[in-house]
């Protein structure tokens, strides 16, 4: 295979699966692997200003479904991941993200001053929370696209799902108070055979139609 074709042919065989085989389960060694994807994803500034919230409680999948319009891929899926972006973001968190660089890069301190204060006149001075909480979010979606890709690569189905109510999964989830809100959420795990999406050809817009030379 090709390296062009070892790029494209998982994008061409995954599509947002509509039903998961429930008897059939992820590794520990593909989760791990899924996992470092979604903590080595890109974010503005690096600042990971999200969490990545993995249920593994039936009856919180079962709760969790009531409020996704009764989608059976919250309950059926190997693993269902909630992604809930950052609600503000404070100097504390800055700070602690600062230790973190000097920790693992050994950076000096005094190095990072006007990378802090941009940071600060950015996230902190210059946006109220609700812009935060938008920009937050945005990051959210980079981290759902690496963790698509990545599942892809690995044979692993998924779905990305918007279709479900924020504030009730924050309820249920208990992040309320937390700092945290819910974005959207991912099931992965794998395609049941009589899921009739899976069979059916993409379709997508022609090159001269989605690209624009200038």
């Amino acid at each position: 295979m090709s390296e062009q074709n070892q790029v494209l042919e998982p994008l061409k065989w995954r599509y947002a699966t509509k039903r998961f085989d429930a008897t059939k389960k992820i590794t520990k060694g593909d989760w791990q692997t899924l996992e470092q994807v979604i903590n080595f994803a890109p974010t503005s500034y690096g600042l990971q200003a999200f969490k990545a919230i993995l249920v593994e409680n039936p009856d919180l999948r079962k709760k969790l479904r009531t409020c996704s319009f009764n989608q059976s891929q919250v309950e059926d899926a190997s693993h269902f991941v909630v992604l809930a972006a950052a609600t503000k973001v404070t100097e504390k968190d800055i700070d602690l993200y600062m230790e973190r660089i000097s920790q693992v890069r050994g950076t000096p301190a005094s190095v990072l001053t006007d990378f802090r204060k941009v940071m600060v006149g950015d996230l902190v001075n210059s946006r109220t929370d609700s812009e935060v909480k938008i920009w937050a979010a945005k990051q959210t979606y980079i981290v759902m696209g690496m963790l698509l890709m990545a599942a892809a690569e690995l044979s692993i189905d998924a779905c990305p799902m918007e279709g479900i109510e924020p504030a009730k999964y924050d309820e249920i989830l208990g992040l309320a108070g937390s700092g945290f809100s819910t974005v959207s959420a991912v099931a992965l795990g794998y395609r049941h055979a009589e899921d009739i999406f899976g069979k059916m050809k993409k379709v997508r817009k022609s090159r001269d139609e989605l690209f624009v030379s200038l």
